[in-house]
């Protein structure tokens, strides 16, 4: 766990396993933006960064997402640009 992120967890899904981990709003203090619906996630939004599991959590591979922009990737995947 990194300092000032939530828990880690893995998750699996037909997309892979991916390494999840929380960031809670008051932790949340840069702008990224989100791979599900490529708006930004502002700071002071709580979100999620996943990277798949087997990268090892390269600083390349993680993406900050909407929590509920993460849990819908199956049904709409990322948008075109992180695709």
């Amino acid at each position: 766990m990194g300092s000032g992120f939530g828990w880690s967890r893995v998750e699996e899904g037909p997309d892979g396993e991916w390494v999840v981990r929380t960031v809670p709003a008051a932790q949340a203090t840069k702008t990224y933006r989100c791979p599900g619906c490529d708006h930004e996630v502002r700071p002071g939004v709580g979100h999620v960064v996943a990277w798949p599991a087997d990268e090892q959590g390269d600083v390349a591979d993680r993406r900050h997402w909407h929590s509920g922009c993460w849990r819908a990737r199956g049904r709409r995947g990322p948008t075109r640009r992180w695709s």
